[in-house]
């Protein structure tokens, strides 16, 4: 009795938060907060020291949850990103992801030592645990104030922020057991990042690749064992990639990219799923660390973490994104922007708690100083960095485009076509003809008409303006002849597609 009287309070009790969670997401886009931090406070306050008394003192739970979400989170990650829109900027991206988190490591660990009384390899320990960044809190602060960056900034930043966890992992790994013992060491550990990151390369292409064929060629009988099987995929690629050595968080980021540039069945209701469940390990991840944290211990570390958060903000970022980028294509604007956009977010927290399990000398106040920088970083940064965008001329007006209300979902690869968006350009030939006289090609069907933040069903008589947007169903061969008619005249035959491809 007493046993199943607890699990109902724990079943009650994760109801609660999870949707007060939920809600708590919509508060933080008016407050033009992140919700992650509304997700970490909502962790505090339900935690021992709290109004909700959890008492949670587990460091090593809270590591495997962080573990088993952030693998969840970067494949969704990776499924979201558009491969042609980063490819240009992967030297950029990739030099980022690796010297700079080490450069941000070395000039945080030099400042810990010289300012926080931290010895070397102490130092060296907190630099790898704060030196990788979180794009999502930056552009849920974008959207929650309606702008955007320009040009090259966001991919760049995609990119950067979601392939630079397995450095800060390995640096982070490798310094705890240098700490712990006399077989850790720098000569050591650069053979093995070396093999980490290439086997994580490699898990990740097979696996990505693999997934795609198996979901196109299994034939369920059940649509929602699809979910099951991408699922199983993700921890299958984490798990043999670690067992083999190499870096699994590498290996789930890359499948992800693989898998959301490639054709297969149910991909929009995977992705879908896919985004749902980030979300959830999002808001179980920050939970679980908020739950970690006692507030009380916060509270001698707020001037040291004052100074490491102003070090980390104004110099050690700046320096490792100039001197990483200072051969870029890139204005000196656009390199400040990127410098400024470095806000620490959940995977700092996580691996704070490496020490923690470790039993490493000063881990607790590495950990409370740690989630002090991420909270003041999503603060400061995050508050001033629309202001900053501004400033600098670089942010533009956030495209909220309204969801469509037909979709196409393939299902058994009988149907090749996609239903896509194609924008009728300025100065398109296409403009002010009915649609009947486009000569479309055969087989292409004009299925909606998106205009002033109408849609409707067009007939053979409508007329089309510049800057419609007109959903096609069409084979790849006979969209493109679309695509060149609604072209403007400036830029023929380019690819004027207004947004991704609706159905695979």
């Amino acid at each position: 009795m007493l046993a199943a009287l607890q699990v109902q309070h724990i079943l009650l009790g994760t109801a609660i938060l999870l949707l007060t969670s939920v809600l708590a997401s919509r508060a933080s886009e008016r407050l033009g907060v992140p919700a992650l931090l509304m997700f970490l406070l909502i962790g505090m306050l339900a935690g021992s020291e709290g109004f909700g008394g959890i008492y949670f003192d587990d460091a090593g739970t809270a590591q495997l949850m962080g573990t088993f979400a952030l693998a969840f989170i970067l494949f969704a990650g990776g499924l979201d990103t558009n491969w042609q829109s980063v490819r240009p900027l992967l030297a950029a991206g990739m030099l980022l992801a690796t010297a700079g988190v080490l450069l941000t490591a070395v000039f945080v660990a030099v400042f810990a030592i010289a300012v926080l009384g931290f010895s070397w390899p102490e130092g060296l320990l907190l630099g790898s645990i704060i030196s990788s960044t979180d794009a999502a809190a930056v552009f849920a602060i974008l959207r929650s104030r309606s702008v955007s960056l320009k040009g090259r900034l966001r991919p760049l930043l995609e990119l950067e922020s979601g392939s630079n966890d397995p450095m800060a992992v390995f640096l982070t790994v490798t310094m705890v057991a240098i700490i712990k013992g006399p077989t850790g060491s720098w000569f050591a550990a650069f053979p093995s990042f070396l093999i980490q990151m290439a086997l994580g390369g490699a898990m990740g292409l097979l696996f990505g690749k693999g997934l795609t064929f198996l979901v196109n060629r299994a034939k369920l009988e059940y649509e929602g064992l699809y979910p099951v099987l991408t699922l199983a995929t993700v921890l299958l690629t984490f798990g043999a990639t670690e067992t083999l050595g190499g870096n699994g968080f590498l290996a789930v980021y890359l499948a992800g990219i693989i898998c959301g540039n490639a054709d297969f069945l149910h991909k929009r209701s995977l992705s879908r799923f896919h985004d749902g469940l980030a979300w959830l390990m999002q808001i179980a991840m920050f939970l679980t660390l908020g739950l970690l944290v006692f507030p009380s211990r916060l509270v001698p570390v707020i001037g040291p973490g004052l100074l490491l958060s102003s070090f980390l903000m104004l110099l050690a970022r700046p320096l490792s994104v100039m001197l990483c980028l200072a051969g870029a294509r890139m204005t000196f604007a656009e390199r400040v922007l990127t410098s400024w956009v470095g806000l620490r977010g959940a995977v700092p927290i996580v691996l704070a708690t490496f020490p923690l399990v470790a039993g490493v000398p000063r881990a607790d106040t590495i950990f409370h100083l740690v989630f002090f920088v991420v909270i003041t970083s999503v603060l400061l940064q995050g508050k001033s960095l629309p202001i900053v965008a501004r400033w600098l001329k670089l942010d533009m007006p956030l495209s909220r485009r309204a969801r469509p209300p037909l979709e196409l979902d393939q299902t058994d690869g009988a149907l090749k076509a996609a239903l896509t968006d194609v924008l009728v350009s300025h100065g398109s030939a296409a403009a002010g003809k009915r649609l009947i006289d486009l000569g479309l090609p055969r087989g292409v069907l004009v299925a909606l008409v998106h205009r002033n933040g109408d849609y409707f069903i067009p007939t053979g008589s409508t007329v089309l303006l510049e800057d419609d947007s007109i959903m096609v169903l069409a084979e790849p061969e006979a969209l493109t002849e679309v695509q060149r008619l609604a072209a403007g005249p400036a830029d023929p035959g380019t690819d004027q597609l207004n947004a991704p491809t609706i159905s695979p």
